[in-house]
């Protein structure tokens, strides 16, 4: 089963069958949202008190370190490391615009592409981000 990361402290993200962040809403609202560790897979739980519109942008932080989650190649996309079964290490950049379906799975320079929403930002360049994780 892949393990997931937070990119600053490198704490773990993923308890159970669910990797858990503190989300922040259009009004500066807190909670925590789970999210499923399998890619493309965009099932999630909240409190039900938590509410958000689809398209509202959620700003994503890591639950350990409060770090802010959002990448440094487009402001509506964030980041986790992944490790996979083997060991092997990639940057998984997701949209944090609710409702919007686009995971892209980084190794290195192959970038693998999930989500019928994935087009809208597939026009980044990752290069030489990638490495700076590990």
């Amino acid at each position: 089963m892949n393990d997931f990361l937070c990119p600053k402290c490198k704490g773990h993200l993923r308890v159970g069958s669910h990797i858990t962040f503190k989300v922040k809403n259009s009004q500066s609202q807190s909670a925590l949202l789970l999210l499923s560790p399998q890619i493309g897979n965009y099932s999630s739980v909240k409190h039900p008190s938590f509410e958000f519109k689809k398209g509202e942008i959620l700003d994503f932080f890591c639950p350990l370190c409060n770090g802010s989650l959002k990448s440094d190649i487009h402001q509506n996309l964030a980041l986790v490391l992944m490790k996979d079964e083997e060991g092997k290490s990639f940057v998984v950049y997701f949209s944090q615009v609710a409702g919007e379906h686009s995971t892209y799975e980084v190794d290195g320079e192959a970038i693998h592409v999930t989500g019928e929403d994935a087009g809208v930002y597939t026009y980044f360049k990752v290069g030489d981000k990638f490495k700076k994780y590990f």
